[in-house]
Formats: C-alpha cells, structure tokens, sequence
C-alpha cells in the first residue's frame, strides 16, 4: 500500500521507527522487536539509513521483512548524497522488487570515509526528490523530514521554511517531523507551513526520553529545545535511571495525547527498538486514539 493512500483514508496515522543493528550485532535482535510490537497494530514501520549508507543493505533486507513475513506496512530511508543516479535508480527498483513502494527521501550525511563523488547529483533532498518523482512517478510514495525548529545546518528560520517548501514542491505525499518536546513549538510550525500553500500531511515525531545519554545525544544532534516542563524533570530524576524512564515514558504518552487533541494528522514514534516501552505508550494512548479513529470514520461515513 502506498503511505499517501493511508493518509487518505485514515487519521491519526500512527508509526513507528526502528533501525538496523550496528556492524557485527545479529540481525536477529531487530526481528525479535518487530515480532514485539507486530500485535501494537502501527499503521507503518519506518526502517533508518545509516550514515553515508553503511546500512543501505540492511536496510532494504529489514524492510523487505517488515512487509513480506511480519505484513505491515513499511517506508524505508532512503539518502543520495554519496549516491550517484544509477545507484539511486538500482536501490530504488530493489526496493520496489521487494514489495517496498515507500521511501522517505534525505539528503543524507557523507560517506563514513568522508569521500563524495566528483560533483554529487543530489547535494539536497529536493534534487533526490525530483529524480524519484520524475524517474519512479506514482510508484512510489515519497516523504520528507521535516524540523518544526529549524535544520541545524540553516541558521535562517524561514530560509528553513522555504527548504522544506521546495521539497514538497518537488513531489511529496507527506511529512515526517524531527522529534520536539514542546508541542506549542509545532503547532506554530504547522501553521507557518500551511501559510506556504504546503497541505500534504505532517507526521509528528516524539521521542519518550529514557535515559540521560539520550539527552546528551539529542542536544549534540538536534539543537531542540527542552521547554521548562521536560527541563525540570531532566534535572529531578538524571540521577533516578529508572524513574527518569518512568517520567520519560509519561512525558511522552502527554505529548501525544495533546498532539492527537489538537488534530494532528500522524505521529511518529521513534522506538529505538525498545518494543516494551513503545507498548507503554501504546497501551496509554489507546482509548484516546480509537476514540479518535471512530469518530473520525463517522465523519468520513
């Protein structure tokens, strides 16, 4: 099933995220999870890309195993900037051969070597979009990410805006969001994007903080901003590992319960392969989001 159908015919669409185990760890561990969160009924499984494609291959195999053995419905990441067309063209169709007709399109980062080819065709997402449009057309369903605070790498909030606008512009079905902790900071965001003439969908990212290295990687990587809220609970319980996972996982269930209040049209739960907490959080979340899913199909009816 193509995502940009999904979102046609369902809201709110919830997903997951899970990525491919590092060099020399038995793939086995990341099919466990799957058959873990397999019963939690997310409407897709996002597969990550490693950097400058170290996990391109892994990343196709899991994703082929999401949709052909574990039958959910699956997008895969998918990077060009160490890639030339013709590679580009190859892991396309591979994926497609696979049954994987759904790829979230990134830049991506350089290659582990630091080795670019000569002149790369796709320096920015928009020039990688453009080429699976025009080359795959409709057979593919495209996403992008999307950073409600702005990309680290583009200092100008609304040069930011306008990135993300090219992409879309460029052909993509729907959005998926960095993670945030401050959802009025989304909500302002959605409402700047929307006044670009960008109506695809946006899938909300949220992150259920477990531990404080997490913390220390999210700032280092991100640059996003802990409203005063999650601040305070950082600082109460960094010392607490267990209740820090506690307060994290309740953190996270509030989050999603006000983004779904508001009308979010996805959220994007980044796992990190933990499948009892993202059960948590499913768990909390459930009547709220059937409550949601119902009345909405009553709508629609």
């Amino acid at each position: 099933m193509h995502l940009r159908d999904l979102f046609r015919a369902k809201k709110p669409v919830v997903s997951f995220e899970i990525f491919p185990p590092k060099a020399g760890t038995p793939v086995e561990g990341i099919y466990a999870t799957l058959g873990a969160i397999r019963d939690l009924n997310p409407d897709f499984v996002s597969v990550t890309y490693g950097a400058g494609g170290s996990t391109k291959d892994l990343t196709r195999d899991i994703a082929s195993t999401v949709k052909n053995r574990f039958g959910l419905e699956v997008m895969a990441h998918f990077t060009g900037l160490a890639h030339t067309p013709a590679e580009v063209d190859e892991m396309a169709e591979d994926l497609m051969d696979e049954g994987v007709c759904n790829v979230l399109a990134m830049r991506g980062d350089p290659p582990l070597d630091g080795v670019l080819p000569p002149n790369p065709a796709f320096p920015h997402a928009a020039d990688l979009i453009r080429h699976l449009r025009r080359g795959f057309g409709d057979d593919l369903s495209i996403a992008a990410a999307a950073y409600p605070e702005g990309h680290l790498e583009c200092p100008d909030p609304e040069q930011d805006l306008l990135h993300l606008k090219a992409k879309v512009d460029e052909g993509v079905d729907f959005l998926v969001t960095q993670l945030f902790f401050d959802n009025e900071l989304f909500y302002r965001f959605v409402e700047k994007v929307r006044a670009l003439g960008v109506t695809v969908p946006i899938c909300a990212g949220v992150f259920p903080v477990l531990n404080p290295k997490q913390v220390q990687r999210i700032l280092s990587l991100c640059g996003v901003a802990f409203p005063p809220r999650f601040a305070r609970i950082l600082a109460r319980y960094a010392d607490d590992p267990a209740a820090l996972a506690e307060a994290g996982i309740a953190y996270a269930t509030d989050q999603i319960i006000d983004l779904l209040s508001w009308g979010v049209e996805g959220i994007h739960l980044y796992t990190m392969n933990r499948p009892e907490t993202t059960r948590r959080i499913m768990d909390n979340i459930g009547l709220v989001r059937r409550s949601l899913v119902d009345r909405n199909e009553g709508e629609a009816s």
